[in-house]
């Protein structure tokens, strides 16, 4: 909404109204991500939050996950401090779309449970990130039900004389974090290139001392071929274990050969170690730890990404860009049974192909178009291991996924129209297909599937259609209408794994895609010269929704899995979600030094359950927010922040969360329920003599014991971090 406010005031008056959150509103007058292009915001009706730079370095976010906290409007789950699964507007995972420079980062085995790949993209190489909420399956194709997050690394500059660089480390001492980074810029008159590298080492997450008791866990387990013994720690408020290290490394080159073109390389790799998913290490059977293992798998990704940009006044468009991508996802989940010998082993591998041309064509002084086509291919690749961790034999297992391939092929366009000088109407379409081809046979020995193959086919024709209106130069409004799709992947129709406790999820190839109808409102409102507010409401419907519900596997309702009886569920076409929600937002300027921010997101989500009734929506979380007070004067800011999070009953989780005791606090019956939280944040940062930026934070100031919904970690207790920041 600042950003068609930015559109339509002139450059005075817009710094004075949004002095408040100034770190947002720079560059809002220009949104790449509604669009793949430049686009000034008063052609875009979508909501659009904004994080630059100058937010990352105030604030210190340790993960590209909690980048997308500080916008204050999108909520992130954990399973383990190395991760972060983004909510948005009632949706996550794999309705969502994760996009890193222009380049689809989804895979065919993103999951309808948490995901964790946003820790492979680097905070410190950041240039901007938008999240586009709600539907944008037209620009992006399956997936963008809920909305879309678009991380813009850092670019070459052409013309650098010499070398300049930035240099960070940072230490934070409620998980003894030690972080270092360093990036540098250098080029000539017709090229230029970027080198960034970064290294985490996080210890293990200490939490607060005032809250539920039930999220201490005062004992865990020492792993030993010899045999596991659990240990009673020192420090119960360590959760162990959580600690891990991350390394990631970046290189990008720009060539402009000559006037109107240019050609950029981008390299990409993250790379973590083993970590321990903790809400797994918290179950319990018999009275003991179920596991003495259970453990993600370094969790690799890369990125070769090759753009061709031409500007030039052609016929067919005045700009168009050629995007040539390759990724490799590699992932694991490694686990083990106290004093049970034997390991298992589970590991897939990702190649992502994918090629987009894009094209920008003004016609006339009122009518600019947009269009492009898309492809995209997966290769997925799955075993499984078992290893006798006494003996060291090892032998094939059951893999999590069948041998597959899947594509997506689509084409779009939209309009922006300006109708007048007050109003703008974005209209645009979508025709895409999909296909998914999977192998069962080398499960056969482990599960007597019905069939060995599966395939799927389907197509998708999506729209959207929108509008801002600016009546004055103190109002703005926008409307929205919207619909979206999401094409059954590998995830959905291939795995075997436990959801939980004596519950098994089996293959189910009978999938057809789900889709998503939207409608949202966004208003903002000026208030002199040093008040905004701004007040958004949507609604989301859901049809055919793809949920995992009861199923038979060869005529039975259960089987025995990792020698329990469990019961069989499958991802089915089988229901129907509705989500509303609404956001509020005040800015205020007290002061030429002093300004203030409220967020606050509230959602209600329901879905259709096995019996025809209907129950909570496990990714519409309870309310949540963040207020800030910023004082800046010169060289100097300091921020006091607060995030927070309504309370939510055992009869308001989702069916499937009730049943997760290890995830929850537990009330006086012994049932598990969220209950509500909120930190206290004081922060400041002050630039110093040659280039050189010193950051002092103190977190969760009164040292709250919370745990955010649906994560299975508690947050960060009491943390002191420093940052030394150098540029030259």
């Amino acid at each position: 909404m600042g950003a068609a406010l930015a559109a339509v005031y002139p450059l005075r008056s817009l710094a004075q109204v949004s002095a408040p959150v100034a770190d947002t509103l720079d560059l809002r007058e220009v949104v790449i991500s509604a669009s793949r292009w430049k686009q000034t915001a008063e052609h875009i009706p979508s909501q659009v939050a904004v994080v630059l730079p100058k937010q990352i370095a105030q604030f210190q976010p340790q993960t590209a996950a909690d980048v997308l906290s500080l916008s204050g409007k999108v909520f992130v789950q954990k399973s383990q401090q190395g991760g972060g699964s983004p909510m948005i507007r009632g949706f996550a995972t794999n309705r969502l779309i994760y996009s890193v420079d222009g380049v689809r980062m989804n895979t065919a085995i993103f999951r309808a449970g948490n995901v964790q790949n946003v820790i492979n993209i680097d905070p410190f190489a950041l240039e901007r990130t938008e999240v586009v909420f709600g539907p944008a399956s037209v620009m992006y194709g399956s997936d963008a039900v809920g909305g879309v997050m678009s991380f813009t690394t850092l670019n070459p500059q052409v013309g650098l004389k010499g070398v300049r660089g930035t240099a960070q480390v940072r230490h934070s001492t409620a998980n003894r974090e030690k972080t270092g980074h360093v990036d540098l810029r250098y080029g000539g008159r017709k090229w230029a290139g970027i080198t960034s590298w970064s290294q985490w080492d996080f210890g293990h997450l200490r939490q607060g001392r005032w809250g539920p008791s039930d999220y201490v866990k005062a004992r865990y387990v020492l792993p030993s071929p010899d045999g596991d013994s659990v240990v009673v720690q020192s420090d119960s408020l360590l959760q162990i274990p959580s600690g891990y290290q991350q390394t990631n490394a970046m290189q990008k080159l720009v060539y402009r050969p000559k006037a109107g073109w240019e050609l950029q390389y981008g390299f990409h790799h993250s790379a973590t170690s083993n970590y321990g998913r903790y809400d797994r290490h918290n179950r319990e059977r018999n009275g003991m730890p179920r596991y003495a293992e259970w453990d993600y798998g370094p969790q690799r990704w890369q990125m070769h990404n090759l753009a061709v940009q031409r500007d030039s006044g052609m016929r067919y468009a005045d700009s168009w860009t050629l995007r040539l991508a390759v990724q490799r996802f590699d992932e694991s989940r490694i686990d083990r049974s106290i004093n049970n010998p034997l390991r298992t082993t589970q590991t897939e591998r990702v190649d992502a192909y994918s090629a987009n041309w894009d094209f920008s064509k003004k016609w006339g002084a009122r009518h600019q178009f947009f269009y492009g086509i898309e492809a995209v291919g997966n290769a997925v690749q799955s075993d499984g291991e078992v290893q006798n961790v006494v003996t060291d034999e090892r032998s094939r297992t059951y893999s999590r996924y069948p041998k597959s391939t899947w594509y997506s092929l689509g084409a779009y366009a939209t309009e922006a129209w300006t109708a007048s000088p007050k109003t703008t109407i974005t209209c645009g379409i979508r025709a895409s297909t999909v296909g998914l081809d999977a192998d069962f046979s080398s499960n056969m020995a482990f599960f007597p599937l019905p069939q060995a193959s599966a395939r799927v086919r389907d197509a998708a024709l999506t729209g959207s259609l929108g509008a801002t209106y600016r009546p004055s130069h103190v109002w703005i409004v926008k409307g929205n209408l919207g619909t979206a799709f999401r094409a059954p992947n590998v995830d959905d129709l291939g795995k075997f794994f436990d959801s939980s406790p004596g519950m098994v999820v089996v293959p189910n190839p009978d999938l057809k895609s789900e889709y998503a109808y939207n409608a949202d409102i966004d208003i903002a409102r000026l208030v002199g010269a040093w008040l905004k507010l701004d007040v958004a409401a949507y609604a989301t419907l859901l049809q055919n929704a793809l949920v995992r519900r009861a199923f038979t596997f060869n005529g039975s309702d259960s089987l025995v899995y990792d020698g329990v009886l469990s019961r069989v569920e499958a991802i089915q076409n089988a229901a129907w979600a509705r989500v509303v929600g609404a956001y509020f937002g005040v800015e205020a300027k007290m002061s030429d030094a002093l300004s203030a921010k409220l967020s606050y997101n509230v959602q209600h989500g329901v879905e259709e359950l096995d019996n025809g009734d209907v129950g909570p929506s496990r990714h519409a979380p309870p309310a949540f927010g963040l207020g800030r007070i910023t004082y800046q004067r010169g060289r100097f800011r300091a921020d006091l922040t607060s995030q927070f999070q309504a309370g939510r009953r055992n009869d308001q989780l989702a069916w499937e969360e009730r049943a997760k005791t290890e995830l929850y606090a537990l009330d006086a019956d012994g049932n598990a329920y969220c209950p509500s939280w909120y930190t206290v944040n004081a922060r400041a940062s002050m630039e110093l003599k040659h280039g050189i930026t010193l950051n002092l934070g103190l977190e969760n100031l009164t040292d709250q014991r919370y745990r955010p919904y649906s994560s299975g970690i508690s947050g960060a207790g009491r943390n002191a971090v420093v940052a030394l920041a150098a540029r030259f």
